[in-house]
Protein backbone atom coordinates (compact mmCIF):
# COMPACT_ATOMS: atom_id res chain seq x y z
CA UNK A 1 0.00 0.00 0.00
CA UNK A 2 1.46 3.38 -0.93
CA UNK A 3 2.09 6.08 1.64
CA UNK A 4 -1.19 8.10 2.42
CA UNK A 5 -1.27 11.70 3.31
CA UNK A 6 0.80 12.35 6.91
CA UNK A 7 -2.18 14.77 8.15
CA UNK A 8 -4.84 11.62 7.47
CA UNK A 9 -6.29 9.63 9.46
CA UNK A 10 -4.80 6.85 8.13
CA UNK A 11 -1.56 8.47 7.68
CA UNK A 12 -1.51 9.12 11.72
CA UNK A 13 -2.24 5.52 12.38
CA UNK A 14 1.04 4.32 9.53
CA UNK A 15 3.23 6.29 11.37
CA UNK A 16 2.68 5.02 15.07
CA UNK A 17 4.32 2.47 16.07
CA UNK A 18 3.93 0.51 19.53
CA UNK A 19 8.10 0.47 20.34
CA UNK A 20 11.10 0.03 18.29
CA UNK A 21 12.71 -2.80 16.71
CA UNK A 22 15.88 -4.81 17.19
CA UNK A 23 18.82 -6.07 15.71
CA UNK A 24 19.12 -9.96 16.19
CA UNK A 25 21.37 -10.94 14.31
CA UNK A 26 23.83 -10.07 10.97
CA UNK A 27 25.12 -12.25 7.69
CA UNK A 28 26.76 -11.56 4.77
CA UNK A 29 27.11 -13.61 1.97
CA UNK A 30 30.46 -13.05 -0.10
CA UNK A 31 29.80 -14.56 -3.04
CA UNK A 32 27.03 -16.41 -4.58
CA UNK A 33 26.03 -20.11 -3.73
CA UNK A 34 28.01 -19.94 -0.59
CA UNK A 35 26.64 -19.86 3.09
CA UNK A 36 26.37 -16.83 5.34
CA UNK A 37 28.87 -15.30 7.50
CA UNK A 38 27.50 -14.58 11.06
CA UNK A 39 28.70 -11.26 12.01
CA UNK A 40 28.14 -8.75 15.29
CA UNK A 41 29.00 -5.67 13.47
CA UNK A 42 29.18 -4.68 9.61
CA UNK A 43 29.75 -1.37 7.67
CA UNK A 44 27.38 -0.07 5.27
CA UNK A 45 27.91 2.35 2.60
CA UNK A 46 25.19 4.53 1.27
CA UNK A 47 23.90 3.71 -2.45
CA UNK A 48 25.80 0.57 -2.37
CA UNK A 49 25.55 -2.24 0.27
CA UNK A 50 27.23 -4.07 3.48
CA UNK A 51 30.98 -4.20 3.22
CA UNK A 52 32.08 -7.86 2.20
CA UNK A 53 28.62 -9.26 0.94
CA UNK A 54 27.96 -9.90 -2.80
CA UNK A 55 25.31 -7.00 -2.77
CA UNK A 56 27.75 -4.49 -1.82
CA UNK A 57 28.87 -2.89 -5.34
CA UNK A 58 25.71 -0.82 -5.83
CA UNK A 59 22.70 -2.82 -5.68
CA UNK A 60 20.40 0.54 -5.03
CA UNK A 61 17.01 -0.63 -3.98
CA UNK A 62 18.75 -3.71 -2.63
CA UNK A 63 21.59 -2.32 -0.81
CA UNK A 64 20.50 -4.39 2.46
CA UNK A 65 17.43 -7.20 3.06
CA UNK A 66 16.16 -7.76 6.40
CA UNK A 67 13.69 -9.99 7.68
CA UNK A 68 11.00 -10.70 10.28
CA UNK A 69 12.39 -12.57 13.50
CA UNK A 70 8.66 -13.54 14.72
CA UNK A 71 8.10 -14.84 11.12
CA UNK A 72 10.79 -17.76 11.59
CA UNK A 73 8.71 -19.94 13.68
CA UNK A 74 5.75 -19.37 11.56
CA UNK A 75 8.24 -19.91 8.61
CA UNK A 76 9.36 -23.34 9.95
CA UNK A 77 5.85 -24.92 10.93
CA UNK A 78 5.07 -24.29 7.45
CA UNK A 79 7.62 -26.02 6.20
CA UNK A 80 7.79 -28.92 8.71
CA UNK A 81 10.87 -27.53 10.92
CA UNK A 82 11.19 -27.25 14.46
CA UNK A 83 13.01 -24.01 13.65
CA UNK A 84 15.09 -22.04 11.17
CA UNK A 85 18.36 -20.38 11.33
CA UNK A 86 18.03 -17.11 9.87
CA UNK A 87 21.03 -17.84 7.78
CA UNK A 88 19.43 -20.40 5.33
CA UNK A 89 16.36 -17.67 4.68
CA UNK A 90 19.70 -15.41 3.11
CA UNK A 91 19.08 -12.36 4.17
CA UNK A 92 21.22 -9.71 5.76
CA UNK A 93 19.77 -8.72 9.26
CA UNK A 94 16.96 -10.22 11.19
CA UNK A 95 14.73 -7.55 12.63
CA UNK A 96 12.71 -8.15 16.06
CA UNK A 97 9.82 -5.95 17.72
CA UNK A 98 9.11 -3.82 14.77
CA UNK A 99 6.50 -4.69 11.74
CA UNK A 100 8.86 -5.05 8.35
CA UNK A 101 5.73 -4.37 6.35
CA UNK A 102 5.17 -1.22 8.10
CA UNK A 103 8.74 0.25 6.89
CA UNK A 104 7.88 -0.13 3.22
CA UNK A 105 8.13 2.99 1.49
CA UNK A 106 9.60 4.96 4.59
CA UNK A 107 12.91 6.10 5.97
CA UNK A 108 14.00 4.59 8.90
CA UNK A 109 17.11 4.49 11.20
CA UNK A 110 19.31 1.09 12.76
CA UNK A 111 21.77 2.64 14.67
CA UNK A 112 23.75 5.30 12.65
CA UNK A 113 22.36 4.04 9.25
CA UNK A 114 19.64 5.86 7.10
CA UNK A 115 17.65 3.30 5.41
CA UNK A 116 14.56 3.56 2.61
CA UNK A 117 12.54 0.75 2.45
CA UNK A 118 12.41 0.01 -1.29
CA UNK A 119 10.39 -3.46 -1.75
CA UNK A 120 9.21 -6.67 -0.67
CA UNK A 121 11.86 -8.77 -0.51
CA UNK A 122 10.03 -12.23 -1.94
CA UNK A 123 11.56 -15.92 -1.14
CA UNK A 124 13.52 -17.36 -4.19
CA UNK A 125 13.66 -20.83 -5.50
CA UNK A 126 16.39 -21.58 -3.66
CA UNK A 127 14.13 -22.28 -0.51
CA UNK A 128 13.51 -25.49 -1.77
CA UNK A 129 16.69 -26.57 -1.36
CA UNK A 130 17.10 -24.57 2.17
CA UNK A 131 13.65 -25.23 3.57
CA UNK A 132 13.07 -28.53 1.28
CA UNK A 133 9.69 -28.69 -0.94
CA UNK A 134 7.35 -26.27 -0.50
CA UNK A 135 9.86 -24.08 0.97
CA UNK A 136 9.31 -21.21 -1.51
CA UNK A 137 5.48 -21.34 -0.74
CA UNK A 138 6.47 -21.45 3.26
CA UNK A 139 8.31 -18.54 3.15
CA UNK A 140 6.04 -16.54 0.96
CA UNK A 141 4.39 -12.77 2.37
CA UNK A 142 7.35 -13.26 4.90
CA UNK A 143 10.22 -13.06 3.07
CA UNK A 144 11.00 -9.71 4.54
CA UNK A 145 11.79 -5.92 3.02
CA UNK A 146 14.67 -4.73 0.88
CA UNK A 147 15.85 -1.22 1.62
CA UNK A 148 18.47 1.34 -0.05
CA UNK A 149 21.33 2.60 2.00
CA UNK A 150 20.65 6.60 2.51
CA UNK A 151 23.65 7.32 5.49
CA UNK A 152 25.84 4.30 5.80
CA UNK A 153 28.16 3.53 8.74
CA UNK A 154 28.25 0.33 11.56
CA UNK A 155 25.38 -1.80 11.56
CA UNK A 156 25.40 -3.96 15.20
CA UNK A 157 23.69 -6.60 16.62
CA UNK A 158 21.60 -4.99 19.49
CA UNK A 159 20.94 -1.73 17.45
CA UNK A 160 17.39 -0.29 17.42
CA UNK A 161 15.05 -0.10 14.55
CA UNK A 162 13.09 3.28 14.65
CA UNK A 163 11.00 4.77 11.77
CA UNK A 164 11.59 7.92 10.68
Amino acid sequence: MKQPPPDSELGRLFAQFPRAGRVDWIGLRPARDVAMLPVEVAEATAGKGLSGDRYASGSGKRGITLIQAEHLPVIAALSGHAEIAPASLRRNVLVSGIPLVALKGRRFRIGQLLLEGTDDCDPCSRMEDALGPGGYNAMRGMGGLCARILEGGSLRVGDAVVAE
